[in-house]
């Protein structure tokens, strides 16, 4: 049955609400030695993120039919390394920022040694939780091995850490749509399919709806890229939660300036038509992954 008062945006608020007390409840409490460095890691990660990643792990569970209680330790690590490369991408050696979603960035508040700890606290924590025998419960140990493997291959050199780097490397240089969409694809989309891999894997998907959210998760995760290139043209600080046209400052490849604004958003136009398309073959249950698409591309355009 088709609910049509269903509301993506009080969808994402319940999300956010469960994810965060899973969060507070399994990260090392400030009180907890040494507290500088767990007061600036939970300084990042409650720096008032959407949680992208982790809600749609939990939708990719519900959309296969399997329970979110299963996926919220691997919702929970996803979101700690997403947070850790967010440290680390603002630090002095990287892309240099003072501020990440409206509030000084980690290293502006603890110094640059402690905001590295954090990250490196951060990621660290993402796979003691994933590894933990007594909170995985009644999972197969074959299973929880291969949700490790999936979120350290969206994290690692062939990941997300690799798309950092090509992502580096490119600016101040004039690049293809192919190295642009390299770069995408593996700094950003990663981490994006790897939640979306592993949520359908701890709900019980067959082969077929295993593809089907791969397809999903691979358009998806390039998708939300595009956006967030524009809207660091278009939009006003507030929105931002950081200085508007820092990627143009430093030279970084972004769809905008390959594509042009009008090219890049039919570009996300297409990749969320390749999302929702990949969705054919799911009912109703599906309906919150649909409007995240949709909701992804549509921040800016």
């Amino acid at each position: 049955m088709v609910d049509h008062d269903w509301q993506l945006q009080t969808y994402l608020k319940e999300r956010v609400r469960l994810v965060d007390s899973s969060l507070d409840r399994f990260l090392p409490g400030v009180d907890t030695l040494p507290t500088r460095l767990h007061t600036a890691m939970r300084y990042s990660v409650f720096a008032g993120g959407k949680r992208i990643r982790p809600i749609l792990m939990l939708a990719a569970c519900e959309a296969v039919g399997g329970e979110m209680k299963k996926v919220l330790p691997a919702a929970c690590a996803i979101e700690m390394v997403h947070s850790y490369s967010l440290i680390h991408d603002d630090l002095p050696a990287m892309d240099d920022d003072d501020f990440r979603r409206g509030n000084p960035t980690n290293h502006k508040v603890y110094g640059e040694a402690t905001a590295i700890l954090a990250g490196d606290g951060l990621l660290t924590e993402a796979f003691i939780l994933l590894s933990n025998k007594n909170i995985w419960g009644d999972i197969p140990a074959e299973q929880s091995l291969e949700v490790i493997n999936i979120i350290a291959k969206g994290s690692g050199s062939c990941g997300m850490v690799g798309g950092q780097v090509v992502d580096m490397e490119a600016e101040k240089s004039p690049v293809d749509l192919t190295t642009l969409e390299y770069i995408h694809t593996h700094k950003t989309g990663a981490l994006i399919l790897a939640a979306i891999e592993v949520g359908a894997l701890l709900g019980g998907a067959s082969a077929k709806q295993r593809r089907a959210l791969r397809n999903y998760g691979e358009a998806a995760g390039l998708a939300f890229q595009v956006p967030d290139d524009i809207l660091d043209i278009v939009a006003d600080p507030s929105q931002l939660g950081k200085d508007v046209g820092s990627d143009q400052q430093r030279g970084k490849a972004t769809y905008p300036a390959l594509l042009g604004l009008d090219g890049a958003r039919q570009r996300a136009n297409e990749l969320r038509d390749v999302a929702l398309s990949a969705l054919d073959i799911f009912d109703d249950s599906a309906r919150p992954l649909r409007e995240i698409a949709t909701y992804i591309v549509d921040r800016s355009c």
